[in-house]
């Protein structure tokens, strides 16, 4: 008996960088580890608060470190593209229905957004107040 050889194209590292959805996608997932990130430096900021001033400073010594400032700088864009992407793509993934009818996938959107920007603008108040 012969041996069947399946011929498998080889598949470059950089196959997702030529086409915009496939490299959208991989830097939605990628965003992901961002986030993850800004998880963990929230809950050690909650922390150092916790410990006391003389931590809570050491925190902030460190946090104003320009690798840390860049991190976050970084995290932010991602956030913001992870919020971007997901608040799209929740019309395809959940048919939200106003009696018997779709809601259109703008309106869900579009209250996506409104939810943000009230959230943000109560915890800006919180903030500054």
């Amino acid at each position: 008996m012969t041996e069947v050889r399946v011929y498998r194209r080889p598949v470059p590292t950089w196959w997702w960088v030529r086409k915009r959805s496939y490299f959208v996608f991989v830097m939605r997932e990628l965003s992901s580890l961002f986030v993850a990130w800004l998880v963990v430096y929230l809950l050690m900021f909650l922390w150092a608060v916790g410990r006391g001033a003389s931590v809570y400073g050491d925190f902030l010594n460190w946090a104003s470190t320009p690798w840390v400032v860049l991190l976050n700088v970084v995290a932010l864009l991602f956030l913001a593209l992870h919020v971007v992407t997901w608040f799209n793509l929740t019309p395809q993934a959940m048919v939200v229905k106003l009696g018997s009818r779709p809601v259109p996938a703008a309106l869900v959107i579009a209250s996506q957004y409104a939810g943000l920007l009230v959230v943000s603008a109560i915890v800006l108040w919180l903030v500054v107040r």
